[in-house]
């Protein structure tokens, strides 16, 4: 049941996972009872200013990187449709989004503004910035930022589904 269902992605995951909640909202599907956006790159057009601003201090996700990757996923003309980057989509009737992110990541400002705007749409939406914590710094299991992390993930998920057994 849709109660139960949580859609979670990270980076590229993140993207697909908010463009596949915008979709099925549209095509009126039920929607899952909550998502979890792990330093989602949102906007492929890297207007945020933490694009530029965080470049240097990101050691895993870096503007060569992000300017390579988006060429994958779609063409230059494409990159600021919601489909390509969600943060320029609708936000209303979204399920509560939870959205990790590290305050030195390139991404940072996509997961400010998407908050901002699911929060304007009145979604309920949680935002939690991890100081000097790199670009999908959870599955780094050496980090003890990456547990409570996980432990933040797991009570969210908890607080959002509906699981009676």
């Amino acid at each position: 049941r849709p109660e139960h269902i949580v859609i979670a992605g990270d980076s590229a995951g993140g993207n697909l996972a908010l463009a596949l909640l915008q979709r099925l909202r549209d095509e009126g599907a039920q929607l899952p009872s909550c998502a979890v956006l792990l330093s989602p790159f949102l906007d492929f057009t890297l207007s945020g200013a933490s694009a530029l601003g965080n470049a240097r201090h990101d050691p895993i996700f870096t503007l060569p990187f992000a300017i390579a990757i988006r060429g994958f996923y779609a063409s230059a003309e494409k990159h600021a449709s919601p489909e390509v980057s969600p943060l320029f989509g609708s936000f209303a009737g979204l399920p509560p989004l939870l959205l990790q992110v590290g305050s030195t990541e390139m991404l940072l400002d996509d997961s400010v503004r998407a908050a901002a705007s699911a929060a304007a749409a009145g979604v309920p939406v949680r935002l939690e910035i991890w100081q000097q914590m790199p670009h999908v710094f959870q599955m780094i299991a050496a980090l003890p930022q990456a547990l409570q992390a996980q432990r933040h993930i797991l009570d969210f998920v908890n607080d959002h589904t509906n699981w009676d057994g």
